[in-house]
């Protein structure tokens, strides 16, 4: 049974960086693609970066350059290195999986098949 458990989630200052960890179990992790999404408070939840089997990552044009997804693939855990911190990332940050062989658009949250149960985010100014 595929299993995702997000930590690393705060409180910082604008400009400050965080880094975002998802421990996964129960799947063979070579097999899924991997991604992070968020959803900020009245909001539809944002596709962030995804990481397909092929390591090619994908981002949001909104955390391009200031964000960066990676996996430590021998102990089954995906990061997400935020940097540049302002009040707009605030959100909850859920990382997703997905069997697909090709992943599922970051525009598409619904069709990604696991999530974890979320991290809050909060930058303050």
């Amino acid at each position: 049974q595929v299993h995702l458990v997000e930590s690393g989630g705060g409180s910082v200052q604008t400009g400050r960086s965080l880094r975002l960890s998802c421990a996964a179990s129960g799947f063979t992790w070579s097999n899924y693609c991997m991604g992070w999404f968020r959803q900020a408070p009245g909001k539809e939840r944002e596709g962030v970066a995804s990481l397909p089997r092929d390591g090619n990552a994908h981002y949001a044009e909104a955390v391009k350059g200031r964000f960066t997804i990676s996996g430590y693939y021998a102990e089954h855990t995906l990061f997400l290195e935020m940097s540049s911190l302002t009040p707009e990332d605030t959100a909850i940050y859920y990382c997703a999986a997905d069997r697909a062989y090709w992943c599922p658009s970051l525009k598409s949250w619904a069709e990604w098949g696991y999530w974890g149960q979320g991290t809050q985010v909060t930058v303050s100014s």
